[in-house]
């Protein structure tokens, strides 16, 4: 098991914790992280663009000159794509990208994504994310003590006042144990996690 140090608001270490390695020591798996992020991103697209095709534009219905004789090319409508206020070739439509992955293809890119977090020492754990008022201020100040910018805060009970806090601050999000997933893990530097969170997760995904 690898172990790591527990820190407190104030960003003094109080303790050292062993990470279960069934969740935070797998082999980490490129492919199936790749594949969580692009299923998080094409499940996000309203996939509502819309264009007309030939046979939707208004108008047309008449031959603009006749087929021969006049010098021109030969047309048959000028609602046709080479015309202005033409129909578009292949007209996009409405429809649906999102694809899933299996379960154990989920929790295996979530467990790869935490790992790779933990090796890369960019995992630190927090006795308790608690504030006593919801202030801002307070908790830029206690990711400065963490010296920790970019990051995504995990907690394991919904706290209003971290959660309210955390909110004006671009660089940080706050997130639940069960609404953790590998896009975010990915996309914020570092994982700051409540003592009580890693226990949870291991309990789930162990």
């Amino acid at each position: 098991m690898s172990k790591v140090s527990v820190y407190n608001m104030e960003g003094k270490q109080v303790g050292d914790m062993e990470l279960n390695d069934a969740v935070f020591g797998v082999k980490v798996n490129e492919h199936l992280v790749h594949m969580a992020v692009l299923s998080q991103l094409a499940n996000n697209r309203q996939g509502t663009q819309s264009a007309k095709t030939r046979s939707e534009v208004s108008g047309g219905g008449r031959k603009p000159w006749k087929q021969k004789g006049t010098g021109h090319a030969r047309q048959g409508s000028t609602r046709a794509p080479q015309w202005t206020g033409g129909g578009v070739v292949f007209a996009p439509k409405p429809r649906d990208y999102s694809f899933k992955l299996n379960k154990k293809e989920k929790q295996l890119a979530l467990k790869s994504a935490l790992t790779s977090r933990v090796q890369e020492n960019k995992f630190i754990v927090v006795d308790a994310i608690k504030l006593d008022e919801i202030k801002t201020k307070k908790f830029a100040e206690a990711l400065n003590s963490l010296n920790v910018k970019k990051a995504l805060v995990v907690l394991n009970e919904n706290d209003k006042n971290v959660v309210m806090s955390a909110r004006n601050i671009p660089t940080v999000k706050t997130a639940l144990t069960n609404t953790i997933n590998v896009f975010d893990i990915l996309k914020y530097d570092t994982v700051v996690i409540d003592k009580a969170a890693v226990a949870t997760i291991e309990e789930v995904y162990a």
